[in-house]
């Protein structure tokens, strides 16, 4: 993709922000837009980065980390959001600000006891399978309360909220519901947890962001609107 297309895309990517927010009363300063950079290549993310970009998101570890080498001059946020396996939490846990997608109290527990001291606490999503697929990751929702409760009381990580990515829907209705069933849990975990943070909502993508937006997320992850069509995967 040439340099100008993901500049342009970005900028239509966050008028669309704009327009979705406007549409339901919301400050469009409350949606954070994270740029999902899997498979694509480091330049790309320099050139998103230049007009503006900040959060980009990774789902390969390896792929993530010679990224980071490449764009270490740059001040970026980085997102892991795919699933991590037990032997990748220490790099996760040195190598990123946020985690979208715990499931497992083990997982929590070591990326608390990896986490250097030096740094901010890792900023946690719980991942949600809000449609209960099979071929999904994530805690089934009636599960979320005692995940939730469990990993607010580790040091070294701040839970930040939850993640979801619901199947597809063709009707605009039909998509809402699994967005409004995330939010609706949400609220249930801030009456829980009344000292935790609990302000974020990671769902909506690409196809889907607008209705999203409306059910209250407060990060967009999207990856083909900004940086086209996919690449074969690196790692």
């Amino acid at each position: 993709m040439r340099k100008a297309e993901v500049a342009e895309n970005l900028n239509r990517v966050r008028e669309r922000v704009v327009t979705s927010c406007a549409a339901c009363g919301r400050d469009p300063g409350g949606v954070t837009l994270l740029a999902v950079s899997k498979t694509r290549p480091a330049e790309d993310l320099r050139v998103a980065y230049a007009a503006g970009q900040r959060h980009f998101g990774e789902n390969y570890l390896q792929e993530a980390l010679a990224k980071q080498a490449d764009l270490g001059d740059l001040d970026i946020c980085w997102h892991f959001i795919g699933p991590l396996q037990s032997n990748k939490t220490r790099t996760v846990a040195e190598q990123f600000h946020w985690l979208h997608s715990v499931e497992r109290l083990k997982i929590a527990q070591r990326l608390s006891a990896q986490r250097p001291p030096d740094m901010p606490p890792l900023n946690i999503c719980l991942q949600v399978n809000i449609d209960d697929e099979e071929s999904k990751s994530g805690i089934a929702p009636a599960g979320v309360p005692e995940l939730a409760a469990a990993v607010a009381g580790l040091p070294n990580l701040k839970l930040r909220g939850l993640m979801a990515i619901p199947a597809r829907r063709k009707a605009a209705e039909a998509q809402r519901r699994p967005f409004a069933q995330l939010a609706e849990l949400l609220q249930r975990l801030r009456a829980q947890l009344p000292d935790q943070p609990l302000d974020t909502l990671s769902m909506g993508m690409s196809g889907d962001m607008e209705v999203a937006i409306e059910c209250g997320a407060t990060i967009v992850r999207i990856g083909t609107d900004i940086f086209g069509r996919r690449e074969t995967k690196i790692d």
